[in-house]
């Protein structure tokens, strides 16, 4: 990917889960990278642990404030854009709808306006999820010409963000992309209510996990799998939707997740389901064929071998070895395989 060696590259929402991912690989690959965002959302949190403000210009910033991020973004002169800025949880958009749809709108729309302003940009890339099909239940992967929906504040809002990007694309030229990943996993992840993070703090404390909706089926996959993604977007200058999803086998029940990783672990499991009056689909996966032909694109990792690279990066995590080391190269692995 010699693409990005010396690229200027603005990447909202950096101080997040995904965003730590992007940053080091954007890094290993030889990009300039400016960060925009809040302080990291958790602590700890992947982005201190790895200590990616020293890599990278940082800058603490609200996507809601538009004159700042335009100053920001102008300042920056970048030519890609990779916006992940969001409110990313499901169940926490029910306390605060306001706010999920004022970061996960308005955000995008401030964000594609100051690109709107800026002549360096060449390509966007809006990062949105897997959830803003309008869910039907239905068993087969849904394609990105399928209709948009959302039944709680996270994922319409995220809709909703899909809907300003095709706005702006349309009437102004602008080379925008908006992605629409699975489920993603990976070390570093110490968000609350996810699966793997409320996994490895059960494991830690050696309390039983509750798992919420055990037969619900998600499409998971590796954090670098979309990343990768992501970037084939912004080099190749693409427009509209695209699904990054993994390969039928590894469209797995909550269930089948826990249980291997407490094989993997050797830690016996106990799990008690918790009940919750909050909606959440049962049934999701993509069709990503659209980003493998026209891309060429594929998912890399097994689900088993994404399970395995969480266990050993968890694990060193809690040894003290230093992180960014095996962050680093776990990417460089991914790369190389």
């Amino acid at each position: 990917m010699t693409f990005w060696a010396n690229k200027r590259v603005f990447v909202t929402g950096h101080t997040g889960f995904k965003g730590s991912w992007l940053c080091l690989l954007l890094h290993l690959l030889g990009a300039k990278v400016t960060g925009y965002a809040l302080a990291p959302p958790t602590k700890p949190s992947l982005f201190e642990l790895c200590k990616i403000k020293q890599l990278i210009t940082s800058i603490h910033g609200n996507v809601r404030d538009l004159p700042f991020l335009t100053k920001a973004l102008k300042k920056a002169k970048p030519e890609i854009v990779l916006h992940l800025a969001a409110q990313p949880i499901v169940r926490h958009s029910y306390k605060v709808p306001v706010e999920t749809f004022e970061v996960n709108v308005m955000g995008t729309v401030n964000l594609l306006e100051a690109v709107r302003g800026c002549q360096s940009v060449k390509s966007t890339v809006i990062v949105t999820t897997d959830k803003v099909y309008e869910n039907t239940g239905k068993k087969a992967g849904y394609k990105e010409s399928e209709p948009l929906g959302g039944y709680d504040p996270y994922s319409s809002s995220k809709a909703a963000a899909e809907l300003v990007a095709n706005a702006y694309q349309k009437s102004y030229g602008l080379n925008i992309a908006t992605a629409r990943a699975g489920n993603v996993i990976g070390g570093g992840d110490f968000a609350t209510d996810r699966l793997v993070p409320d996994f490895v703090r059960s494991l830690i404390s050696k309390k039983s996990i509750k798992v919420r909706n055990p037969k619900a089926v998600r499409p998971w996959q590796h954090v670098l799998e979309p990343l990768v993604g992501y970037l084939l977007l912004a080099e190749k200058m693409a427009t509209g939707a695209w699904n990054f999803g993994p390969t039928k086998k590894d469209v797995k029940t909550v269930e089948w997740v826990v249980k291997s990783l407490g094989k993997k672990w050797g830690f016996p499991v106990s799990s008690a389901e918790s009940t919750s009056a909050l909606h959440e689909a049962h049934h999701l996966a993509l069709d990503s064929r659209k980003a493998m032909a026209k891309l060429g694109w594929q998912p890399k990792l097994r689900l088993e071998q994404a399970l395995d690279k969480i266990v050993d990066w968890t694990n060193k995590y809690l040894v003290g070895a230093n992180m960014r080391e095996v962050t680093i190269k776990q990417i460089q692995e991914y790369l190389h395989d």
